[in-house]
C-alpha cells in the first residue's frame, strides 16, 4: 500500500481557509439558519461535496468556523489565576460576531447530534474541566467548601453564553470583571488574594466598624 492510499487523497489548507472564513462571513451577515452549505460554497468557490469530504454536516462546519483549535502551554500558577484566565477566554471565545450569531441554531443542533457535543466538547470544554479540577483538588486552594470543577466552568460557560447571545452586551471587559468578582470572592473570600490590587477586604482599614 502506497503512502497516498494510508494517508488518503490531499487535502488542500487553502479551501479549508476558504470555507470557514465564507462561514464565518455569511454567519455575520445572515444568521446560522440562512448559512447553508450551498451559500458557503458559493462564497467560497468551492463544490458541495469539496465542504462535505471535509465535514459530514452544516453544525460541523460552522462549530469548526466558530471555534477553532485553540492551544496553550500557559500554566496558571493557582486557582484565582486559572479562573481568571478561564473567564477571558470563555468571554472572548462567545463575545465574537460569528460566535453570538452561531450558538442559538448551534446549540439546538448539538442536541440533536451527541457526536457533535462530543467533538466539541473535546476540543473545547473537557480540557479546560480536567485543569480546573486538578487545581481545585489540590493544595493550591485554599482551605474552604468542596468545589467541582464541572459546576464552576457550567458557571462561567452559562453566564457568558447568556450574556454574549441573548443580552448582546458590548461592554465584555467591565462583564469579565464582574464575573471575576462574583466567582473568585464566592471561592476564596473576601479576604483571598484574589482581591484586586488596592483593594481592602472586610477585615481591612475600610471596613466598617462593628456595632
Amino acid at each position: 500500500m502506497t503512502a497516498r492510499h494510508r494517508l488518503g487523497p490531499h487535502r488542500d489548507p487553502a479551501v479549508d481557509r476558504a470555507v470557514l472564513e465564507a462561514a464565518r462571513d455569511l454567519l455575520v451577515e445572515r444568521g446560522y439558519a440562512a448559512t447553508s452549505i450551498d451559500a458557503i460554497a458559493t462564497r467560497a468557490g468551492v463544490s458541495r461535496p469539496a465542504i462535505y469530504r471535509r465535514w459530514p454536516s452544516k453544525a460541523h462546519l460552522i462549530a469548526k468556523a466558530v471555534f477553532p483549535d485553540v492551544s496553550t502551554d500557559e500554566v496558571a500558577p493557582d486557582l484565582v489565576s486559572e479562573v481568571r484566565t478561564v473567564i477571558r477566554g470563555t468571554i472572548q471565545l462567545f463575545g465574537s460576531a460569528e460566535a453570538r450569531a452561531a450558538m442559538p441554531g448551534l446549540m439546538a443542533d448539538m442536541r440533536a447530534d451527541s457526536n457533535l457535543y462530543q467533538k466539541l466538547s473535546a476540543r473545547l470544554d473537557s480540557p479546560t474541566r480536567k485543569e480546573l479540577s486538578g487545581y481545585l483538588s489540590s493544595g493550591r486552594t485554599s482551605a474552604g467548601p468542596v468545589l467541582d470543577s464541572n459546576t464552576l466552568l457550567d458557571t462561567i460557560a452559562g453566564a457568558a453564553l447568556f450574556a454574549m447571545c441573548i443580552r448582546d452586551i458590548d461592554d465584555l471587559d467591565g462583564f469579565a470583571e464582574s464575573l471575576e468578582d462574583l466567582l473568585l470572592h464566592g471561592i476564596a473570600g473576601r479576604n483571598a488574594d484574589s482581591a484586586r490590587p488596592g483593594e481592602a477586604g472586610p477585615e481591612g482599614d475600610d471596613a466598617p466598624a462593628a456595632p
